[in-house]
């Protein structure tokens, strides 16, 4: 009978995936098949079918008419994607792509298109934006960012358990941060990284986000949600980068975890999505709140 996980440390999920010499991926999709009482191609198949909505959302971000029913966010996506496909980034065409992506997933959002919540609506464009770009940069089948998106989960699951993901809980550093981890675990195991550079991972992206506050203007998911997207998946690649070369985190990924956690406990309640603080109480942030509600 396959062992159950519990999801409440990473550095158990990564010592169990070395004990069995195999992938995170792998552990995980075994894990949950047990757990839901499903075979593993029925997990399998579920989790491709997220990817083909993450596929579609990207599409969907990138009309250049669409706008948001508040009028604030739209088009952000395709102005950027024509300086991608003009070769005028200055960041060049893998960050450029990621860049779009995530915008584009996330305007989806926005216009209450369909989008998979990795881990929640107001972080969904980090996840598919990093998996996305990089199966285009490597020419990486589905088949193996489906197993990625396992990894990603179980990274997710381990910080909801210990923190939180929601940005009314922990601020913004539970969203974007955790999208970033999950998606910086799930790109170095997707380049050939071992469990522990996955773990390395995980805890440079929630580092790297860590106190960020969430303070979206008229309380709504898009200003400046959608940009930190963009700033999201630039994160998770830095901390996979980092943790494929070889580079270490000094603070475990579970201990940065229960510190995001205090953290998120000490934010004054303004900060954490009710847009009674940071740029939602700017002049501006006024304005553009009253120019939707009145």
């Amino acid at each position: 009978m396959e062992k159950l996980l519990k999801y409440d440390s990473i550095a158990e999920l990564v010592n169990e995936a070395e004990k069995r010499g195999v992938k995170l991926s792998q552990l995980v999709l075994k894990s949950q098949a047990a757990i839901a009482e499903k075979s593993e191609e029925e997990m399998f198949k579920t989790m491709e079918r997220s990817l083909q909505v993450m596929k579609e959302s990207v599409q969907d971000g990138l009309d250049p008419v669409k706008r948001s029913a508040s009028g604030l966010t739209g088009g952000d996506a395709f102005k950027m994607n024509e300086v991608l496909k003009a070769g005028k980034t200055m960041v060049g065409p893998f960050f450029g792509n990621a860049m779009v992506k995530a915008i584009a997933v996330a305007q989806t959002n926005a216009c209450m298109g369909r989008i998979v919540a990795s881990p929640t609506a107001g972080s969904c464009g980090i996840l598919p934006a990093a998996l996305l770009t990089l199966q285009e940069e490597k020419n990486i089948p589905d088949k193996d960012l489906v197993m990625a998106l396992f990894t990603a989960s179980a990274v997710g699951i381990v910080i909801a358990t210990n923190a939180s993901v929601a940005g009314a809980a922990g601020g913004c550093q539970a969203e974007c941060g955790a999208a970033s981890a999950m998606a910086a675990a799930a790109m170095v195991e997707l380049c050939g990284g071992t469990p522990k550079q996955c773990e390395h991972a995980c805890a440079i992206a929630l580092k790297n986000i860590l106190g960020l506050v969430c303070d979206p203007v008229a309380g709504l998911v898009e200003i400046p949600c959608i940009k930190r997207n963009a700033g999201g998946v630039g994160n998770a690649l830095v901390a996979a980068e980092l943790a494929l070369a070889g580079v270490e985190s000094h603070i475990p990924a579970d201990e940065v975890i229960v510190a995001m956690k205090k953290v998120g406990d000490m934010m004054s309640s303004t900060l954490k999505e009710t847009a009674e603080g940071g740029l939602a109480t700017t002049p501006t942030g006024k304005k553009l709140c009253e120019k939707v509600f009145g």
